[in-house]
């Protein structure tokens, strides 16, 4: 696993050096990750620690805009994965990446409504409604962004109830019963499993974020940080990612 892992390290040409580690050594990576990731790069975690004994994956999710300013402000990590390349181009404009990020998935927008629609959401347009208490992302966030985006597609302006910094809140929101509605990644609606039902947006309407991910300039585990990055890239990670509800990017 481990030599099949560093090929596709050494072909994407994210690092340059070896990817082993000696026996009996330990080592930890940090990966800071867009908190509509957390399911599926739990799991990703999980899967890529049995496959590399001695290796130890250590999540801190959160807005993606959040991120950046954390590490901005000296925040110790080795992998960054955005919810969209506008905040990706950030952290690269800081100086934080060391080589090019690279897109390992895409998401789009839905809504997420308790069990059974009780306020009887049908739509985008529904959540206009002054009735209907809708929760959205702060548009800093980029599922914020990407409701703006679906607002004019569709030509309407929402009033929400609150906005919140990650999409996590906007989902517990909705399961707590705090809101009627809230706009979310359909990643997000499925993951939630029963908790939430779904309310498709059309293609046509809808937003979709890409995803990148990249090794940091700080990281002191450069060549299983890279590991990690093509092991999301990889098959493995794409069909966690897929059976998430997250897109192939093209």
């Amino acid at each position: 696993m481990k030599r099949r892992v560093c090929a596709l390290v050494a072909m994407s040409g994210l690092i340059a050096t070896g990817c082993s580690n000696r026996p009996g050594e330990s080592t930890t990576i940090t990966v800071f990750a867009a908190a509509s990731l957390q399911a599926t790069f739990t799991r990703l975690g999980a899967q890529f620690e049995t496959a590399n004994p001695g290796t130890t994956v250590m999540f801190n999710f959160g807005g993606s805009s959040d991120l950046v300013a954390q590490l901005q402000d000296g925040a110790s990590a080795d992998v960054f994965a955005a919810a969209d390349t506008v905040t990706m181009d950030k952290a690269v404009a800081a100086g934080l990446l060391s080589a090019r990020p690279a897109v390992f998935a895409t998401n789009s927008m839905e809504i997420a409504v308790p069990p059974g629609n009780p306020a009887g959401v049908t739509s985008f347009v529904s959540l206009a409604d002054p009735g209907i208490a809708v929760v959205v992302c702060a548009p800093q966030v980029p599922c914020g962004a990407a409701t703006r985006t679906v607002e004019q597609n569709v030509g309407v302006a929402l009033m929400p109830v609150s906005e919140e910094n990650s999409v996590t809140d906007v989902l517990g929101k909705v399961i707590s019963g705090e809101a009627d509605a809230g706009v979310v990644y359909v990643s997000d609606v499925i993951s939630a499993g029963d908790a939430v039902d779904g309310v498709p947006i059309p293609t046509a309407d809808n937003a979709t974020n890409d995803y990148p991910i990249g090794v940091l300039k700080g990281s002191t585990s450069a060549d299983d940080a890279g590991e990690f990055q093509a092991y999301v890239l990889g098959p493995e990670g794409q069909q966690v990612l897929a059976e998430g509800g997250f897109g192939t990017p093209s």
